[in-house]
C-alpha cells in the first residue's frame, strides 16, 4: 500500500457523523461541512454538520444516561478508560496520520500527542477509584459529619483544534471516572480525531448516551441553546479568552459548573546565570511544538542584557534550520499553520513588530504555495508596543528583547492581563526560587521548556482561566461535595 493509499484508508475509516445516544447518524438537516488539509488548502472529507435539533437531541441522550452511569461502579468505569488508553495505544500510528492530515502537526509531534492523550485515560482510569470523603465529629460532639463526592452531572465539553485528542482525553476521562454523561463538541477544523476516538469509547464499552459528539460549523448556535437550558450542570471549555468571556456569560443563567483553559502570553526567561545551550534547546521545545500553536507556546523571549546577542544568535541559527513542509513528509520539522486566517495573524503581527523597529534574524515570511506555512522566526530588539508582546501569536515565532535585572524581569514577565504559564532559566536556585514565586501564573516551567503532563494539575490565573485539570485535583471538577449532618444523642 503506497503511502497515499494509506492516507485515504485511514480517512475512510473515521466517522463522519454524529455520536447520539450511542448511534451514528447523520445531521438532521442532512448538511455536512469540509475538513481542510491545512498542508493544501484542499478538502480531506466532509462531516455531518449539526444544527440546534442535533444539540438538543445529544443532551436529551446524556441526560437519559446520567443516573445510570452515575450508579455504575467506580471500577467499570475505570476499566473502560483502561481499556480506551489500550486501543489507543495499539492503534497510534494511525491516529497519528488522521490528526496529521487534519490538523498540519508532523506525524512525530501527533504520535506525541497520541501518547500523551492515552495516558489521561490511565491517569483517570486510576483516579476513578480514589475519590474519597471523609466523616467527623462536630465540635461540639453533638453531631457527625458526612461528606460524600458525586458526580456533578451532564457536561458540556468544548474543545479546541490545536491539540485534538489530548484536549478531549484531558476532559472526557476524569467526567468518566467521576460517572458524569457529556455532549462534547469538537472544534471545527479537526472534528475527525474526536470522531475516532468516540468510536474507541464504543469499542470500550461506554454505556450508549454517555459520550454524545455534536460536528458543527455553528459553534454558538448549537451550543448556547444547550448552556441555557438547564439539564447540563458544568461546561469546560478550552479556547480563546474572549469565546471563554461570552461562554462565563451564557453560564451564569443556570449557575454551571465551569472549567476555563484559556489563552495565555507565556514569558521566557533567560538570566546570566542560566546555561545557554539548555535554554535555546528549551526555547525550541516552548516555541515550536506544534508549530507554536498552543495556549503553553512561549510568546515573548525575555533575556538578560548581557548574554541577548549570544542567546539571539543560537536560537536563529537553531530555528532557521528546521525544516518546513507537509506533517506526512520525511524529516518534516515544522507543519503548516491551521488556516488561512491563523496564517494571517503571524503575518499581520510581525509586520507591526518590524514596523515598531524589530529586526529579522531568520525568517519573517510565510512560504510561497499552497497551504499556511509561515517560517520560523526570531525577531530582536522588540519594542514594548508591539502587539507580538501583548496578543498570543499561534505561530513560529520567537521575539526577543531585554532586560537588566531581576525585578525587571519579573515586572516585564507579569505585564500581562494572562497568567498561564511562565519559563525560567537560571542556575541560581535562590533566584529560581523568588522568580517562580513572584510570577503571576498557573504553571511554570523551571529550566525546561515542557509543563504538560497528565499527573500535574494544568491551568491559568487571570484571565487565562479558571479550575484545573490533570493531577489529582482534575477529577474534583466533575465532582460535587455533598455534607450530611447525623445527630447522635448522647
Amino acid at each position: 500500500m503506497t503511502d497515499s493509499d494509506r492516507e485515504q484508508a485511514v480517512l475512510d475509516g473515521a466517522p463522519k457523523d454524529l455520536l447520539i445516544g450511542g448511534r451514528w447518524r447523520a445531521a438532521a438537516s442532512g448538511r455536512t461541512v469540509p475538513v481542510e488539509d491545512p498542508a493544501t488548502g484542499k478538502a480531506l472529507c466532509e462531516v455531518a454538520d449539526a444544527g440546534p435539533e442535533d444539540g438538543m437531541d445529544a443532551l436529551a441522550a446524556a441526560t437519559a444516561a446520567q443516573d445510570g452511569f452515575a450508579a455504575m461502579p467506580p471500577r467499570e468505569r475505570g476499566e473502560i478508560l483502561r481499556r480506551s488508553y489500550e486501543m489507543i495505544t495499539e492503534r497510534l500510528d494511525d491516529l497519528a496520520l488522521l490528526m496529521t492530515c487534519e490538523m498540519g502537526k508532523p506525524l512525530a509531534e501527533s504520535r506525541a500527542e497520541i501518547t500523551y492523550a492515552a495516558e489521561f485515560f490511565r491517569w483517570f482510569a486510576e483516579e476513578s477509584v480514589r475519590i474519597d470523603g471523609g466523616y467527623a465529629v462536630s465540635p461540639n460532639g453533638a453531631n457527625r459529619f458526612l461528606v460524600m463526592k458525586q458526580p456533578v452531572g451532564v457536561c458540556l465539553l468544548i474543545t479546541p483544534w490545536n491539540f485534538p485528542l489530548a484536549m478531549g482525553t484531558r476532559k472526557i476521562g476524569p467526567a468518566v471516572a467521576a460517572g458524569c454523561a457529556m455532549v462534547i463538541k469538537p472544534a471545527g477544523q479537526t472534528p475527525l480525531s474526536m470522531l475516532a476516538l468516540g468510536s474507541i469509547l464504543q469499542e470500550a464499552g461506554l454505556p450508549d448516551g454517555v459520550l454524545n459528539i455534536i460536528t458543527t460549523s455553528d459553534a454558538g448556535g448549537v451550543m448556547e441553546p444547550l448552556i441555557r437550558d438547564g439539564r447540563a450542570r458544568k461546561i469546560s471549555f478550552t479556547g480563546s479568552t474572549a469565546v471563554g468571556r461570552k461562554l462565563l456569560e451564557q453560564a451564569s443563567e443556570k449557575v454551571l459548573r465551569t472549567s476555563m483553559e484559556l489563552g495565555g502570553n507565556a514569558s521566557f526567561l533567560v538570566f546570566d546565570d542560566a546555561d545557554l545551550d539548555a535554554a535555546v534547546d528549551g526555547a525550541l521545545l516552548a516555541k515550536m511544538r506544534n508549530m507554536g500553536e498552543a495556549c503553553t507556546a512561549a510568546n515573548r523571549f525575555l533575556v538578560q542584557r548581557s548574554v541577548a546577542p549570544a542567546f539571539a544568535a543560537k536560537l536563529a541559527e537553531r530555528m532557521g534550520a528546521l525544516q518546513v513542509g507537509r506533517g506526512t513528509e520525511d524529516g518534516v520539522q515544522v507543519g503548516p499553520l491551521i488556516d488561512a486566517k491563523g496564517l494571517a495573524k503571524v503575518v499581520d503581527l510581525v509586520s507591526d513588530a518590524v514596523a515598531h523597529g524589530a529586526s529579522v534574524q531568520v525568517g519573517g515570511e510565510p512560504v510561497d504555495g499552497p497551504g499556511y506555512f509561515y517560517r520560523p522566526t526570531v525577531l530582536t530588539d522588540v519594542p514594548q508596543q508591539s502587539r507580538l508582546n501583548h496578543e498570543e501569536i499561534f505561530g513560529p515565532v520567537a521575539p526577543i528583547s531585554v532586560f537588566d535585572d531581576e525585578d525587571e524581569a519579573l515586572a516585564a514577565a507579569n505585564a500581562t492581563e494572562f497568567g498561564l504559564v511562565n519559563y525560567v532559566f537560571t542556575d541560581d536556585l535562590n533566584r529560581a526560587l523568588r522568580v517562580c514565586e513572584g510570577l503571576e501564573s498557573g504553571m511554570v516551567g523551571l529550566n525546561t521548556g515542557l509543563v504538560s503532563n497528565p499527573a500535574a494539575p494544568f491551568g491559568g490565573v487571570k484571565q487565562s482561566g479558571l479550575g484545573r485539570e490533570g493531577g489529582s485535583v482534575g477529577i474534583e471538577e466533575f465532582l460535587e461535595i455533598k455534607y450530611v449532618a447525623v445527630g447522635v444523642p448522647r
